[in-house]
């Protein structure tokens, strides 16, 4: 397979390799938001549109810095670049969804140290992506990302009717869901060639 194609970028980032259940990125808001399936989905898209809008400003931030010759610019640029994103979702998230806003809490402004969002950025800059490819893989990172956050949060959903022993009960029983499904889904690593 074309590993330069949009179709594999997308399937690669979204599946494959996906950021949380292969690289471990994301993990905080991962566990701590997973309980819902609706608030996961939702906080799935808020961080898929914080990825495209910084996958799209770190291309064209590197372009600067490399013309300008100050690389050394680009990790602090793209942290500024996430930060403001960040508050723009806010902003929208709580404007339009006042319940959404007081269901993601805390998870809504950490979307910002999502180690995720910044690996995509550094990634794509690293692969030396152009502007579509970029936001291809930012959006496969997402949509990821979103797969991960509601297939977690549906288990743990169907997990609270069942008669599970007291000792597993909460978070080593997450953590144990969250270390079967990063298997699972290290079975698509082979599917990268």
């Amino acid at each position: 397979m074309n590993t330069d194609s949009l179709g594999f970028i997308f399937l690669s980032s979204c599946i494959i390799n996906n950021f949380v259940l292969a690289y471990f990125l994301g993990i905080c808001s991962f566990l701590g938001v997973s309980k819902k399936a609706d608030t996961a989905l939702r906080l799935g898209a808020a961080v898929t549109f914080v990825m495209l809008v910084s996958s799209g400003s770190a291309f064209a931030i590197h372009w600067v810095l490399v013309k300008m010759h100050a690389e050394y610019l680009q990790l602090i640029s793209f942290i500024a670049v996430i930060a403001s994103a960040v508050q723009l979702v806010e902003m929208l998230v709580k404007k339009f969804s006042p319940s959404l806003f007081r269901a993601l809490g805390i998870f809504l402004p950490l979307i910002s140290t999502n180690c995720a969002i910044l690996a995509v950025a550094l990634f794509q800059t690293n692969r030396e992506y152009n502007l579509l490819q970029a936001l291809v893989f930012a959006l496969g990172a997402g949509a990821g990302y979103t797969l991960a956050l509601t297939i977690m949060a549906g288990l743990r959903q169907d997990l609270e009717f069942a008669n599970i022993p007291r000792l597993i009960k909460g978070t080593a029983l997450t953590l144990m869901i969250a270390g079967i499904l990063s298997m699972a889904f290290m079975g698509f690593a082979g599917m990268g060639g």
